[in-house]
């Protein structure tokens, strides 16, 4: 897995040109890119939420889509539609924003319901269906959705259908103090974003991503993964557990983790690791837990913490 490995550091020493001090949310990134999920940026304005999705794909010379959501948002603006061309007398199909390799749907939860489940199949089946006719997206297709978790006006809740389809939820985080001061210091000379170079190209990505699915994972590994949302689902804590998608992507996404590492298997630590960012968005806090002033992350980890965790001989 060392092609791997040297893939994701070249795109990592990319991104911090522009994203400073923010390596291990640079590495979960290309986790969940690598797994060939899809990503929902929850964070509040200034973060480099946006960058980060320009940046990383100038890094692949992939091409690059910004969906502004608001509420006048239509369908057919995010998938495309169809337009009566007068000359040869019949509709010619025009595709959306959708039709690209990075797409940033910012301020998600800004969309009506109707604008977000148009993003649904697009995410799920990686295919847009207009008219009676499907039209397919290329790959790699990757999503990434910001979203503001502090104002609430004018926004509609992601339901729990389309929460399920990205694969993590990340917060990028306020920058520490020598990182902020770097980001001034660099902003002096040059836009970050012009200095960041292609390094991997969408059909080496393509390969990357079936490679991670060549990483081995013990039984004992794979069994612990499924206890871990199973343990979620009997949780007196929580309404709704996590279901058998979150199983599959934290599988695969350990897969990933372990092949950025270098490694051929996945260890229990790389399980640990990720099933914050993949679980804590599926699961639903009970009244048992509202009335307990629990949050969703302390139900869950009080319940994964109930599950031992296996010793392997990773030989």
């Amino acid at each position: 897995m060392q092609e791997v490995k040297q893939a994701a550091e070249q795109v990592i020493q990319q991104l911090e040109r522009a994203i400073f001090g923010k390596r291990p949310t640079l590495q979960l990134v290309l986790t969940c890119l690598f797994s060939d999920g899809h990503l929902l940026l929850e964070d509040v304005p200034g973060t480099a939420k946006t960058l980060l999705a320009k940046a990383l794909a100038k890094t692949l010379g992939g091409t690059f889509r910004r969906l502004q959501c608001t509420p006048d948002l239509l369908p057919g603006d995010v998938t495309g539609s169809s337009v009566f061309n007068q000359k040869t007398g019949d509709f010619q199909f025009h595709p959306g924003p959708v039709f690209t390799q990075i797409l940033l749907a910012d301020e998600i939860n800004r969309a009506t319901p109707r604008a977000q489940a148009a993003l649904l199949e697009c995410m799920a089946e990686r295919q847009v269906s207009v008219e009676n006719r499907t039209y397919p997206l290329k790959r790699p297709f990757f999503v990434m959705a910001t979203q503001n978790p502090v104002e609430h006006e004018g926004t509609f809740a992601l339901p729990e259908a389309q929460l399920d389809r990205f694969l993590m939820r990340l917060a990028v985080g306020y920058p520490a103090l020598e990182a902020e001061e770097q980001m001034l210091i660099r902003g002096e000379r040059a836009d970050p974003l012009g200095e960041i170079e292609q390094v991997l190209s969408l059909e080496a990505l393509a390969q990357l991503q079936d490679k991670v699915r060549e990483v081995r994972v013990h039984p004992d590994v794979r069994r612990y993964i499924i206890h871990l949302t199973t343990a979620t689902r009997n949780a007196k804590d929580l309404l709704l557990g996590a279901g058998p998608r979150a199983t599959q992507g934290l599988y695969r996404a350990c897969q990933a983790s372990a092949a950025i590492a270098g490694r051929t298997f996945v260890l229990p630590d790389d399980v640990k690791r990720l099933y914050p960012a993949v679980l804590y968005h599926r699961v639903i806090l009970g009244s048992e837990g509202r009335l307990s002033r629990r949050t969703v992350q302390q139900a869950v980890d009080a319940a994964v913490g109930m599950v031992s965790v296996p010793i392997i001989d990773p030989r």
